[in-house]
């Protein structure tokens, strides 16, 4: 007998900004496997059971609840903002990919969320309102030097850049870094954008130019926005400012 996995992301932590999806999946699920304080800010029924792990452990989550689910729970799986981004949806693939023969059976899906980005790009305006990446500054899983690499092509391509996990306290230097390493590319007043806990009580939403970026105005509930050369900074008398990228782009020779 199998039963039914789902991935969600229960978006960057206000409960208005959780998909009626998402939420649909919730109500419907047995058995939720997750990093706690994801799990945390769940309203579960007494008949509804908790599996929470550390957040470096997403591949052991995964075959976990996999296995529950070849074993017929309705297992939800739940990550913070959107379960694609740097998050557990990833790793349930690659452990189907490398698994038991059997989970590739299984009943999957897959329920997108507001991802961090998103949010902090709402709050600030619209400075993804043309073409961007996402990179997670993270060096768990990829060597320091790749991510190195890519910062210089993204900065060199003129694309809007999107950091996750900029900073923790087993790596306190790399966000420096990186605003080093992209202060050789891009003009020093393109604005910067620091997006803490986006549509949470305790948010703030600080905008700078690239020169006055301080690593210190980051932890790891923060987003970072760094804007293309192109992207603006709109100041309004009495209200923050608003901080877009123009549609349109010309070409560089």
């Amino acid at each position: 007998m199998s039963g039914r996995l789902v991935v969600l992301g229960t978006g960057p932590g206000n409960p208005a900004q959780t998909t009626p999806e998402a939420t649909a999946a919730i109500a419907a699920a047995t058995v939720f496997f997750g990093y706690g304080p994801y799990l945390d800010r769940l309203s579960l029924r007494p008949d509804q059971r908790r599996v929470a792990s550390d957040n470096r452990e997403e591949l052991a989550r995964a075959r976990a609840a996999l296995s529950a689910a070849h074993a017929g729970e309705n297992v939800c799986i739940v990550s913070g903002g959107d379960p694609g981004v740097f998050a557990m949806a990833a790793a349930v693939c690659e452990a189907i990919e490398h698994g038991a023969p059997a989970w590739r059976e299984l009943d999957l899906e897959i329920i997108p969320g507001v991802t961090a980005m998103l949010a902090v790009a709402a709050r600030a305006g619209a400075p993804l309102g043309h073409d961007f990446c996402a990179i997670s500054l993270s060096d768990n899983l990829k060597p320091w030097p790749l991510i190195e690499q890519r910062l210089h092509a993204v900065a060199a391509a003129g694309l809007v850049i999107a950091l996750y996990n900029p900073i923790s306290r087993a790596r306190p230097w790399q966000l420096g870094t990186a605003f080093a390493i992209l202060r050789e590319v891009l003009p020093w007043t393109t604005p910067v954008i620091f997006g803490r806990a986006a549509g949470r009580p305790d948010e703030a939403i600080k905008v700078v130019t690239l020169a006055e970026a301080d690593p210190l105005h980051a932890d790891m509930a923060t987003c970072v926005i760094i804007g293309s050369p192109e992207t603006r900074i709109i100041e309004r008398p009495g209200l923050p400012p608003l901080v877009y990228s123009p549609r349109s782009a010309e070409a560089k020779s």
